[in-house]
């Protein structure tokens, strides 16, 4: 099934979901060296990455529920599609309370309550990534129908289906 919402040919929100899935994983990382005895900057670049991932994955999410309501009702894909944003929106949720609570407090010492809520976002964003990752992989969404391993650019303007020396 071919996505709704694309930039340059290809799936938007396939495109964006990597920053704020790096970033707010690179804030656990950070997150994890703070907590290994590593020096109170690597909580406050904790702090930044974490930010910058809610608003990347805030800036994500419009274009994965535009593709979310193209996919027919009834379909495991439907289904796996809602668990796989609804997840999201409690990741998300998850890492603004744990950005919350660093912003009241100081950044560079986050308590413990604030690094609970990153990890176990962190531990349902695996879950979320690989629910996306069957819906890209196993079930075909937000991939080109006719898609195949000499298929043209997406910038050209043959059809995907075009066989490469095959005239348009």
């Amino acid at each position: 099934m071919d996505s709704r919402a694309k930039f340059l040919g290809h799936p938007a929100h396939q495109m964006l979901i990597v920053f704020p899935l790096g970033l707010l994983a690179t804030g656990v990382i950070c997150d994890l060296i703070y907590l290994f005895g590593g020096p109170p900057s690597a909580a406050t670049a904790s702090y930044w990455m974490i930010g910058l991932g809610i608003i990347g994955g805030l800036v994500a999410a419009p274009f994965g529920w535009i593709d979310w309501f193209a996919i027919p009702r009834g379909t495991r894909a439907r289904a796996i599609g809602l668990w796989h944003g609804a997840g999201n929106v409690v990741v998300l949720l998850l890492f603004a309370g744990s950005w919350w609570l660093r912003h009241r407090g100081l950044p560079d010492t986050p308590d413990t309550i604030a690094l609970v809520l990153s990890f176990v976002g962190a531990g349902l964003a695996l879950v979320t990534g690989w629910l996306g990752g069957e819906l890209v992989d196993r079930l075909g969404i937000g991939v080109d129908e006719g898609a195949h391993v000499n298929a043209p650019s997406s910038l050209s303007s043959r059809r995907v289906h075009e066989r490469a020396g095959a005239r348009p």
